[in-house]
């Protein structure tokens, strides 16, 4: 050691004590953004057509009502003047009408806003007891542990759309208005999706509550509901953007099959894309395109644009992959 290295004073406990962490900017905390300044290349390109794809999917539904230009059930123009059925695209209904004389334009619109509020419904719902249920079983274990794994296990082996349609039957019958079908849907995905939550969260709990910091609460005597909510589940959901993009996909693919077999939303009631495919189905064979090509287009861009999102946002979740992507935009 030289002479110079001696002569520097240590720095008190006190001194370091007081210096307080730097945090890390806002725009480097939030769960997208962040991502997205680490991507490079293709990666990155990925992320940023999936989340332009999201932003127009979620402005279409927001704004749904200034964006068509008639109800998801209207069939005659104010001056009383009938739309026709399955007319071609024209001046006045410009993707056409279909079978039931519906503007198929204004359908697609407001079947974006249908489909948004199930998702929104259905992973709130799906977030909030899957993640209660995996933080009270990854933490206290024993029996009640195994009981809710063995359940979840049960659940999970069920096909999803099958399990769906059965909920969806119990809680509304099959026929339902626009937000008896939303939320009967929502509960159907609910059910599906409580599982994966409760996996992925559990999973993170039994690893976290092992961590000194934890230990170190409980010597000092934190109640056990601080430990819970301050300690093990902040450090329990950085997987869940993951899972919730991925998810919502699988919302609104779940909901289109429910309305393509007849278990969705009444046509009057709202709009909703699976079953306007449904009543596209016997048109196609007499030539009539324009009635099933629109909204089933709005489904592909829809649940490709959200999985853009969630594949881009797992792999970056990767340590060993972000960094091979960088090495290899680097070079």
């Amino acid at each position: 050691m030289s002479e110079s290295s001696r002569d520097l004073p240590t720095p008190k406990t006190s001194t370091l004590a007081a210096i307080a962490p730097q945090k890390r900017p806002l725009k480097d905390r939030l769960p997208v953004i962040s991502q997205l300044r680490q991507s490079v290349g293709l990666q990155r390109g990925m992320l940023v057509a999936g989340l332009i794809i999201v932003t127009v999917f979620i402005l279409i539904a927001v704004f749904a009502p200034l964006i068509a230009p008639f109800g998801w059930a209207q069939q005659k123009l104010p001056d009383g003047t009938s739309f026709g059925t399955q007319q071609p695209p024209n001046a006045t209904n410009i993707l056409g009408t279909t079978v039931s004389g519906f503007d198929v334009f204004s359908r697609v619109i407001w079947g974006a806003q249908t489909a948004f509020l199930v998702i929104v419904a259905g992973i709130v719902c799906s977030i909030f007891l899957g993640i209660a249920l995996g933080l009270i079983s990854g933490y206290f274990g024993g029996w009640l542990d195994r009981i809710l794994v063995v359940i979840c296990d049960a659940i999970y082996a069920f096909p999803s759309l099958l399990l769906a349609i059965v909920m969806t039957i119990v809680i509304s019958r099959g026929q339902s208005n626009l937000w008896g079908g939303v939320m009967a849907t929502a509960l159907s995905i609910t059910v599906v999706f409580v599982p994966q939550y409760f996996r992925v969260i559990r999973a993170e709990v039994v690893r976290v509550k092992q961590e000194p910091f934890v230990e170190s609460a409980k010597v000092i005597g934190v109640p056990t509901g601080r430990i819970l909510v301050r300690h093990v589940l902040r450090n329990s959901t950085r997987s869940l953007p993951v899972v919730i993009t991925l998810n919502a996909s699988e919302s609104i693919l779940t909901l289109a099959g429910l309305g393509f077999l007849g278990f969705g939303i009444e046509a009057t009631q709202a709009a909703e894309w699976g079953y306007d495919l449904n009543r596209a189905i016997a048109d196609v064979t007499s030539g009539i395109w324009w009635t099933g090509v629109f909204p089933g287009v709005a489904i592909v861009l829809v649940v490709l644009g959200i999985t853009l999102v969630g594949e881009s946002l797992n792999d970056l979740s990767d340590p060993r992959l972000r960094k091979r992507r960088r090495a290899g935009g680097a070079a």
